[in-house]
């Protein structure tokens, strides 16, 4: 069975953010005819993928219903539009899941009256979901390209108060400032000090923040001229380039390629997620088993397909500087049952990217079904795609319902 959809799917973490009492969303140009082909889908996705996962407010909720998400994805990915992932769109960028899209809006508590500017408009998808829940829109984005198809695209759809700008989002856009409201869709090592300077006193940034593959995403208030940070969850976005790149201290290895807290020991972070995972659903620690001789592993269960139940973790592999490597886990699994297509199963994957995040192959173990009470122990070696500079595994329950337990997963470069 093949999973090469699974390769194209980020799927998002599990976050319960406060709902907000906010005015009834008003009428703008996303609003769907009848005759709008992927209406169903999309309010399904919202259903499923979205309100389910987490996301509370009603305006948010609403808007994400109502903008044509497969207006922003290139033509031949337009049937996995509705698909809870991101997806490539060129340029080494990618449209961000619709969860993530939707965790952010909520985040900032959007107004009416809002000025929101965002970094990075990718698609333009972002900045359509906020056009109809705030005053304007300003988005910046470094790759012309992209820019200029997303203001074709959003000015088309008739997105009047979205302003789009081709340029480097680290310096802002200071002629505009200041926002009540900003967002940034890629992530720098630190905040830029420019963007501070553009938020306005008691105004709230969400922003992911860290090295290349292991990073937060924070929301940040400012007070008093200064940020006070809150955590929300581990995640992974495409780089802020530009400037922002350049000041990166911590430069991703691609040598040397390895996998974060693969034996689960370190436990829970501050915030209750596993630190080195990101896009965590649906899981949960179980401690001591004599069977694999740690003190803990991850059990991911879900009882109703489509809802899945994961971990993921992006890491840096040169294909050139690592050619071959050893994928190993150890895996257990319980009432499994196999999904409706092809994407829906049980498994630990590991998928290589290339330098444009393109899918280049996939190496997994399963996919599992029925049920197995004792552990078993997988191993496989692996030719790296030369091509390969970027890899994600993945480890879960993806579209079919069961129950798979996992623990010691590793990654090691054979010399």
């Amino acid at each position: 069975m093949s999973i090469r959809t699974i390769g194209l799917i980020r799927l998002v973490t599990i976050i319960l953010l406060a709902s907000r009492a906010c005015d009834p969303l008003p009428l703008c140009a996303t609003q769907e005819p009848a005759s709008d082909a992927y209406l169903e889908r999309r309010i399904k996705m919202v259903e499923v993928a979205v309100a389910n996962a987490g996301v509370r407010n009603e305006r948010v909720l609403d808007a994400m219903r109502k903008t044509k998400r497969h207006e922003f994805v290139p033509e031949h990915l337009r049937e996995m539009a509705y698909v809870d992932g991101s997806l490539p769109i060129g340029e080494q960028q990618t449209i961000s899941s619709p969860f993530i899209v939707a965790c952010m809006t909520e985040a900032i508590d959007p107004q009416p009256v809002d000025r929101v500017l965002e970094i990075g408009t990718g698609s333009g998808y972002q900045a359509a979901v906020l056009s109809p829940l705030v005053a304007e829109v300003y988005t910046i984005e470094i790759v012309e390209p992209l820019g200029k198809s997303a203001e074709k695209v959003l000015n088309r759809l008739g997105y009047t108060n979205v302003h789009v700008l081709v340029g480097d989002g680290y310096q802002g856009w200071p002629e505009h400032a200041p926002f009540n409201k900003i967002i940034v869709t890629c992530s720098p090592e630190d905040v830029p000090r420019p963007l501070v300077d553009q938020l306005a006193e008691g105004g709230l940034m969400v922003i992911p923040i860290g090295q290349r593959h292991q990073q937060s995403l924070v929301l940040l208030k400012k007070t008093g001229g200064e940020l006070v940070e809150e955590k929300l969850l581990p995640t992974w976005f495409v780089p802020m380039t530009g400037r922002a790149e350049d000041e990166r201290e911590v430069k991703p290895d691609g040598s040397r390629p390895a996998v974060v807290n693969g034996d689960f020991e370190a436990g829970l972070d501050e915030k209750g997620f596993a630190p080195g995972w990101y896009y965590e659903r649906q899981w949960e620690f179980v401690e001591a088993d004599e069977a694999t001789g740690t003190s803990r592993h991850v059990r991911l269960a879900t009882a109703v397909a489509g809802q899945n139940a994961h971990l993921m973790q992006g890491l840096a592999i040169d294909g050139r500087l690592a050619p071959r490597v050893e994928f190993k886990a150890s895996a257990k699994w319980d009432d499994v049952k196999p999904g409706a297509g092809e994407s829906d199963v049980a498994t630990v994957a590991l998928t290589f990217y290339d330098a444009q995040r393109r899918e280049i192959g996939t190496e997994f173990f399963g996919p599992f079904t029925g049920s197995r009470e004792h552990w078993k122990q997988f191993s496989r070696k692996i030719r790296v795609p030369i091509a390969a500079r970027e890899a994600i595994v993945r480890i879960g329950v993806f579209g079919t319902s069961g129950t798979l337990s996992v623990d010691n997963v590793t990654l090691k470069v054979i010399e």
